[in-house]
């Protein structure tokens, strides 16, 4: 039986990710920080899938949240949180949330899940942003933790590649998930238009791509844009 561990597990991308991992015959444990709503909420979609709860960027919980667990086989590091705010703007405690979640907790959990993996071998998977690679504007702080994933992601491969373990990383594009629903109709229209494929991608299409390269026995170091072609 093979484990998959996921952060950011109850909704969106996640969620999405938990469900897709299920349904290919894991055993999937998924991580969430606080809101329980959305956990029971997931709980009632996923009965099978075992929801935790867990802030990544705690390292006492997320040594608690792997510790029973008997192998990884699959880490997912999904969770995040967003900021929209000019620099001039932005709290220090605003900046050190971000950068706590987004590359501390893509840490952590690379950090503890690794000493189970190092016995077998396996993989995992980041996940990044369209932003960590061009930047967006008002997002400053978000853009540099996500391409802090996408340079982490890269030497990890490199480290952890004689031990047999994958370690690859996504690039979403813009996604329709709740992190995207402070855009008025207006903006998201725009971005449709700045999108060559003409469209938000969808939470299931990413999953596709994290679980694709989860289990690829080839493929290390590499960052999948999954954005329609915005890059381009």
């Amino acid at each position: 039986m093979k484990y998959a561990l996921i952060s950011g597990g109850t909704r969106g991308i996640g969620l999405a990710t938990a469900e897709r991992f299920f349904q290919e015959g894991y055993l999937v444990r998924a991580l969430y920080s606080s809101d329980e709503e959305d956990a029971n909420r997931a709980r009632r979609l996923l009965p099978h899938v075992n929801f935790m709860r867990a802030d990544v960027s705690d390292e006492e919980a997320v040594k608690a949240a792997l510790e029973d667990l008997p192998r990884i086989d699959a880490l997912v590091a999904n969770a995040g949180v967003s900021l929209f705010s000019q620099v001039q703007d932005t709290k220090w405690e605003d900046y050190r949330r971000v950068m706590d979640v987004n590359m501390g907790g893509v840490f952590l959990l690379c950090k503890h899940a690794v000493k189970k993996m190092l016995a077998q071998g396996g993989s995992i998977v980041t996940v990044s942003s369209v932003w960590g690679e061009k930047g967006g504007s008002c997002e400053s702080v978000y853009s540099a933790s996500k391409g802090a994933v996408i340079a982490f992601t890269k030497a990890l491969a490199k480290e952890l590649a004689p031990a047999h373990i994958t370690v690859n990383c996504v690039a979403p594009g813009v996604v329709d998930t709740r992190m995207n629903a402070r855009l008025t109709p207006e903006e998201k229209k725009a971005l449709e238009e700045e999108i060559p494929l003409g469209r938000m991608g969808r939470c299931e299409e990413v999953a596709s791509a994290v679980f694709f390269l989860a289990n690829h026995p080839y493929i290390t170091g590499q960052t999948l844009g999954v954005d329609g072609g915005f890059c381009l």
